[in-house]
């Protein structure tokens, strides 16, 4: 198992491989036949599948725009490294103080908003999705702006 858990803490998605080794475990315990437990492994291939899928087509349209032209590629690729870095910056200070305030057992309005934002990342996940998204449509309304100044 050490190699298939190396390569796994290679990827991003390690919490949810484990999920669905977990699921899968805990099924077995419970006497579900191996046909049926092979069915969360299948139901994850495919989400992935979708997923990953999903996010080639938006970054394969997403570069195609912005590398037609030098400008743009710089609005791109700056936009993206601050969102990046800001998010980058966020969940870690989410994280570490989620771990500072259970350590420690501090309470009050922003320990547990930091321990809900702690205890919820999928949702966490969400919101970082639509600051991409919304990251990039503001960049490219700055771009058009810019470049209808730029024409005048």
């Amino acid at each position: 198992m050490y190699p298939l858990g190396f390569l796994f803490g290679l990827g991003f998605d390690t919490a949810t491989e484990i999920g669905v080794l977990g699921i899968t475990a805990a099924a077995a315990t419970k006497g579900l036949s191996v046909w049926s437990i092979l069915v969360f492994p299948a139901l994850f291939t495919v989400g992935m599948s979708l997923v990953d899928t999903s996010d080639g087509v938006l970054m394969l349209g997403a570069y195609g725009w912005a590398f037609v032209n030098p400008i743009r590629k710089l609005f791109y690729n700056l936009t993206i490294t601050l969102i990046s870095v800001v998010v980058a910056v966020v969940v870690g200070s989410i994280e570490v103080l989620g771990l500072v305030a259970g350590r420690l057992g501090s309470t009050g309005v922003i320990w547990d908003t930091i321990n809900l934002l702690a205890d919820n990342f999928s949702s966490l996940g969400y919101l970082v999705v639509g600051v991409f998204m919304v990251s990039w449509l503001v960049s490219f309304v700055i771009y058009r702006s810019t470049e209808n100044e730029g024409s005048a």
